[in-house]
């Protein structure tokens, strides 16, 4: 039963619930276009290591010309090898980043919609957290305001997040979204988010701190292998 005397729920606890849907919703991608993914991370790697041994080549010449840092500069931004190399990453992450992104909005519009337009007024995430969407009559929003409410939330991810953060406002604390959709994101008067929830939201640095730490050591692997296969190097 929902509680009588709602709260607006502050940005933090909002972002905590999106963050678990959106844990379940890029697996839920991941997993529909597993195929295509593998076929764009050989394509990534191969692009990676390309790119790496187009580089390494440039800086042997030139440092092998004894010219200076600023002609080093010069000349791997002249390079055509260079480039080539880094056009063919930038299509290999396309390729890689654009479908994912593509299924992951489409699933949060039917994730999001649906859940919110329900009985429960709340996807898994909020409900984990203990949020819930009402509209601006405190009455549930019904699945055509849902879906419009998540519909508009792409306002707010091309306002680079400035929609968003426009539910740090009080008293109301309405997202961009929101206040198109006429709906509003509450809570039970002052609860905490709960210990599961806090832990999972202290969990996000530390991954994303430690994939950071793996793509670096990867990209230095690749550096040093392409360094190792020049003579004398």
């Amino acid at each position: 039963m929902s509680p009588r005397q709602p709260a607006p729920a502050p940005l933090l606890h909002r972002y905590t619930a999106w963050s678990l849907d959106a844990a379940v919703i890029l697996l839920v991608a991941v997993a529909l276009l597993h195929r295509q993914l593998a076929v764009a991370l050989d394509a990534s790697a191969e692009a990676i290591d390309m790119l790496a041994e187009a580089m390494v080549a440039a800086m042997v010449r030139t440092i092998d010309s004894g010219a200076s840092p600023a002609a080093l500069l010069q000349a791997l931004l002249a390079d055509p090898a260079l480039h080539h190399a880094v056009t063919a990453l930038a299509l290999a992450v396309s390729a890689l980043t654009l479908p994912v992104m593509a299924v992951f909005a489409l699933v949060s519009l039917l994730w999001f919609g649906l859940f919110e337009g329900s009985r429960w007024r709340a996807t898994p995430g909020k409900r984990a957290v203990g949020l819930w969407v009402i509209d601006d009559d405190a009455q549930p929003p019904g699945l055509v305001r849902a879906c419009l409410r998540q519909a508009a939330g792409v306002l707010s991810w091309l306002s680079f997040n400035i929609g968003h953060l426009m539910a740090a406002h009080a008293p109301r604390h309405q997202a961009l979204h929101d206040r198109i959709a006429g709906t509003r994101v509450v809570r039970d008067g002052a609860a905490p988010i709960p210990m599961p929830a806090r832990l999972w939201l202290a969990l996000q640095p530390a991954a994303c701190c430690l994939l950071l730490a793996l793509l670096m050591r990867y990209l230095d692997q690749r550096v040093s292998l392409a360094f190792g296969a020049i003579p004398g190097y």
